[in-house]
C-alpha cells in the first residue's frame, strides 16, 4: 500500500487536511485506530460541537493565549466566516449564539464529522482502521508510516493525532513520541479547559448545586487573573461548568503559582443595592430566623455555608443580625471564597495546553522545520485557546494549510521522481 500523503488522525483537524490534500490532486490515505472517524469531535460542545466563532481573525488571536502571532497566515487563509461559508456548501446549516458561537441547526455534532467525511470520500480520500507506530525516514524524509502489519510508503506525512484529553476517542500522546523521534520539542503539557479541584469541605457539601448568572473571578498570587460571568457546578471534587472551564484556560502556573476563586452571587446589584435588599428581607422576616430570611435571596443549600462565613451563631433570628453580621453576609454574596489546589485529569479535560513546539514549525505551510514531508496539524501543536469554537478554528486552519502544503510537496516530489 501506498499514497501521496499519509494523515495520522482522523478528527478534525485530520479530515480537513486530507480533505484538501485530496483537492491539489494527492492521492490520500488516513490512518486512525477508531472504526469511526471523528470521534471526539462527535462528542465536542456536549455533543453539539461548537464548530468556530463568528468573529474575525483578530478576534480568534485575541482569544489564544500561547503564541497566536504563528496562526496569523492560516487563520487569514481560512478565518471563521470562510470555515462557515465551507460547511454550508457541504450542506451544512449553521447558526450563531450567544458569545458569537456557531453551532449546526441541528445541535447535532455527528452531522460535522459525517458532513466532513463525506467531502474526503468525495475526494477520493481513504480511510483505514490502524494504529500508527512511528514514521518511517529516509535521508533525512519522510518515506512512510510504519504500522502493526506493515509500512506504508508516503511522499509526505501529517501527524493529526490531538492530545492527551479525552484518551478513550484514541487520544493518547502518539503524535508528541511522532515528533520528538523527528528531533522536534515537546512543550510542558498539561490539561485544560478542565475542572478544577479544591480542597474547601464546602464544595462536597454543595454538590450537584448549578448557579447560573453569577460571576467567577480567578486570583493568581493574589492578583485578578480574569472575570466573568456565566453558570458553574460545585461538584465532590471541586468545581466545574462553562465558567470553570473557561477560567482554568487562564490558570497556566499551576506548581509556581497559587489559586484561588472568588463567586459573586449577585453581580447584578452593586454592593450598596445589595445591601438595601438584605435589610429589606431582615426587616420583612424580622420574626424568621436568619436562614429562613435567606430564603429568597439564594440558593437554600448555600444558606448554610453564608452562615458560616458570617459566623452567625445557631438559631440567630433575623432581628438580632448586627451590623458586622450583616457586612460578613455582603462580602460572602459578593466575593464567595474557594481554594484551587489543581486541575482534574485529562480524562476530564477537553484540550491539551502544550505540544510540538511552534518555532519548530513553519507557519506559512505547518511543515517541520526540520524533516522535510513532515506536517503537523491541531492540538497536537502547541496552541491552545479559550472556549468559544477557537480551538476548533485552529484545527480547521492548520489542519487546511497542512493538507494544502504536503499535497503540493508531496505531489512535486513524485514528479521528480519520475523526472
Amino acid at each position: 500500500m501506498t499514497a501521496d500523503v499519509i494523515v495520522i488522525g482522523a478528527g478534525a483537524s485530520g479530515m480537513m487536511a486530507a480533505y484538501f490534500a485530496a483537492r491539489e490532486g494527492a492521492s490520500v490515505l488516513v490512518l486512525d485506530k477508531n472504526a469511526k472517524t471523528g470521534r471526539k469531535l462527535r462528542i465536542t460542545g456536549k455533543g453539539r460541537c461548537n464548530l468556530t466563532n463568528n468573529c474575525d481573525v483578530q478576534g480568534v488571536l485575541a482569544n489564544i493565549p500561547g503564541d497566536g502571532r504563528f496562526l496569523y497566515s492560516a487563520l487569514t487563509a481560512f478565518p471563521p466566516e470562510q470555515v462557515m461559508r465551507f460547511y454550508e456548501e457541504l450542506g451544512l446549516p449553521l447558526k450563531t449564539e450567544r458569545g458569537k458561537r456557531v453551532f449546526p441547526q441541528s445541535d447535532n455534532a455527528n452531522d460535522v464529522a459525517d458532513a466532513l467525511q463525506r467531502a474526503c470520500k468525495r475526494n477520493n480520500v481513504r480511510f483505514l482502521q490502524a494504529e500508527a507506530k512511528g514514521l518511517s525516514l529516509h535521508e533525512g524524509k519522510v518515506a512512510g508510516v510504519k504500522t502493526e502489519k506493515e509500512t506504508i510508503s508516503c511522499g509526505a506525512c501529517v501527524v493529526c493525532t490531538g492530545g492527551l484529553s479525552y484518551p478513550l476517542t484514541g487520544s493518547t500522546g502518539d503524535g508528541y513520541r511522532f515528533a520528538k523521534t523527528a528531533g522536534h520539542t515537546v512543550t510542558e503539557l498539561r490539561p485544560s479547559l478542565v475542572p478544577l479541584e479544591s480542597d474547601d469541605p464546602c464544595c462536597e457539601r454543595l454538590q450537584g448545586l448549578s448557579l447560573r448568572n453569577v460571576e467567577l473571578r480567578v486570583y493568581e498570587d493574589g492578583r485578578l487573573l480574569c472575570r466573568e460571568q456565566g453558570e458553574m457546578l460545585f461538584t465532590h471534587f471541586g468545581v466545574s461548568g462553562p465558567l470553570v472551564l473557561s477560567a482554568s484556560s487562564r490558570m497556566r502556573h499551576f506548581g509556581t503559582a497559587d489559586y484561588r476563586l472568588e463567586i459573586d452571587l449577585k453581580p447584578a446589584l452593586d454592593e450598596k443595592t445589595l445591601d438595601q435588599r438584605i435589610q429589606r428581607d431582615l426587616k420583612k422576616y424580622q420574626n424568621r430566623a436568619f436562614r429562613n430570611a435567606l430564603c429568597y435571596l439564594v440558593p437554600h443549600a448555600l444558606i448554610p455555608e453564608l452562615e458560616r462565613l458570617c459566623g452567625a451563631p445557631e438559631n440567630l433570628q433575623a432581628n438580632e443580625v448586627t451590623r458586622e453580621c450583616r457586612m460578613k453576609l455582603l462580602h460572602a454574596l459578593k466575593a464567595f471564597p474557594l481554594s484551587v489546589t489543581g486541575t482534574r485529569p485529562y480524562a476530564e479535560a477537553i484540550i491539551t495546553s502544550g505540544g510540538v513546539s511552534t518555532r519548530e514549525i513553519n507557519p506559512r505551510s505547518m511543515g517541520s522545520k526540520f524533516v522535510p514531508g513532515l506536517y503537523f496539524a491541531g492540538e497536537v501543536l502547541d496552541l491552545d485557546a479559550y472556549t468559544g469554537g477557537f480551538n476548533l478554528q485552529i484545527a480547521w486552519a492548520t489542519g487546511r494549510l497542512a493538507g494544502l502544503s504536503a499535497g503540493e510537496y508531496a505531489i512535486n516530489n513524485r514528479q521528480d521522481e519520475t523526472v
